[in-house]
């Protein structure tokens, strides 16, 4: 009985581990492919230190490598159980096993070597030998920690393939992995108190133990958190940069632009009584300078644009936010439109923006489950509507989202109404420049 519980402790040790790294090849291989085909390969490049080497290979390799490592376990459980010489040779079989499938893993998950540890306290006799042979398992752990090894290594982390993904997805995911590896550690302290305490029958080592792992679970819970602070630390610091940056380019095009034209006036104003024909010249010179400051601030403002619309057409880009957002939550989004959506792009923006908002604000807190966009055209005008079967908002107050539309529909001279009462219902008329160019 005793020996079937030792077993079924194994088992699931062997199961969890190999959930864990399944879960991080397979998880790597799938996310590069997402970034591949979201053609944003040279973003993600620019954003990590290192990539893995052809991501599909560490599946097959870890997985054979795993399929050994359950072959061994089986030999030494099944076939030959008091044979030393098979045991202990089998034993280092799964240690190497173990150091290779960390390094495969490129140290992103060295919870494996627990099972080792746990088959040493199971199979060796001697004490010597056994305190010994957890000695250097132990180091093991603590030289492949990813932590320590990404100092002095360029090593890609599992953490730059979580960022990808949107906030909800990245806290789901982050949850899993994390809740494999503590079940991980508490089969392991579960295990290693029952072998001790039918073994050695005394409760100090089980403490020791114990005490052990408390204090390294602490540490690394600290250095997880030290990890989230310096990533949410350097996300801000990248954000202040490109802000910096685009209004430095942005103040920087309209002084420019607006000292030449201050400069033109005050030479017309001075000569304009004295020679017409050259005051003329002069004010076709500052239209021209004028249309290229106007030319210069579009470029620098078209950079804050969404990345749906650099890669796609508006009505596209509007298709694939509501297929991202129907797959990430249980809402319904219905579109229709009679337009040809093909606008400036500050209309563009515009309209886009005012989706996106109203989808994010029925879902979270409008609690809907399907939700009808509707475009139009109008005399000079579209008009867009976003309805939704919500709990509504009798007593609507205008925080940043609505805002945020308000401000974006005003600064194209339209308007934008909003009725809580029946669900929630986004009006907005945007004044369109119907095939108007611009030099």
């Amino acid at each position: 009985m005793q020996a079937k519980k030792f077993t079924y402790f194994k088992v699931l040790l062997i199961a969890i581990n190999l959930i864990a790294v399944l879960f991080v090849t397979a998880f790597i291989y799938i996310t590069t492919q997402k970034i591949c085909n979201n053609f944003i390969a040279r973003e993600f490049l620019g954003s990590v230190s290192a990539l893995p080497w052809k991501p599909y290979v560490n599946i097959y390799l870890s997985v054979g490598l795993f399929g050994i490592l359950i072959l061994t376990f089986i030999v030494r459980e099944f076939i030959y159980p008091n044979n030393g010489r098979i045991v202990y040779l089998t034993l280092l079989i799964d240690f190497i096993l173990s150091i290779v499938i960390v390094s495969v893993l490129n140290f992103n998950y060295n919870g494996i070597l627990f099972l080792v540890i746990a088959n040493i306290i199971a199979y060796t006799k001697g004490t010597r030998g056994k305190y010994v042979l957890m000695f250097i398992s132990v180091l093991s752990i603590v030289i492949t920690d990813y932590e320590m090894l990404s100092i002095n290594f360029r090593l890609y982390s599992i953490n730059d393939y979580i960022s990808f993904y949107d906030a909800m997805t990245q806290q789901y995911l982050l949850g899993f992995y994390n809740i494999v590896v503590s079940t991980n550690i508490l089969i392991f302290i579960v295990y290693c108190i029952y072998v001790i305490q039918n073994q050695r029958g005394t409760i100090d080592e089980v403490n020791s133990l114990y005490e052990q792992l408390r204090k390294a679970n602490e540490d690394l819970q600290k250095a997880n958190e030290q990890l989230k602070e310096y990533s949410r630390l350097m996300e801000k610091m990248g954000e202040t940069k490109e802000r910096n940056r685009l209004a430095r380019e942005i103040h920087d095009t309209i002084g420019h632009t607006l000292t030449g034209i201050s400069a033109g006036i005050d030479a017309c104003i001075t000569m304009v009584e004295k020679n017409p024909q050259e005051t003329k010249k002069q004010l076709e010179m500052i239209s021209k300078v004028t249309r290229e400051g106007i030319n210069e601030i579009r470029r620098s403002v078209n950079k804050l644009r969404p990345d749906a619309l650099e890669r796609l057409n508006l009505e596209s880009a509007i298709h694939q936010m509501i297929i991202e957002t129907e797959l990430m939550t249980n809402t319904h989004v219905y579109f229709e439109t009679d337009v040809n959506l093909h606008f400036a792009p500050d209309e563009e923006d515009a309209i886009y923006r005012v989706i996106q908002e109203s989808l994010t604000n029925a879902i979270r807190h409008g609690k809907a489950s399907q939700i009808w966009v509707n475009i139009k055209s109008g005399e000079g005008e579209i008009i867009l509507t976003v309805r939704d079967n919500g709990i509504g908002c009798k007593d609507m107050k205008k925080g940043f989202g609505t805002r945020h539309i308000m401000e974006r529909i005003k600064m194209l001279n339209g308007t934008v109404e909003f009725d809580g009462t029946n669900g929630f219902t986004v009006t907005a008329r945007i004044p369109i420049r119907w095939g108007e160019e611009y030099d």
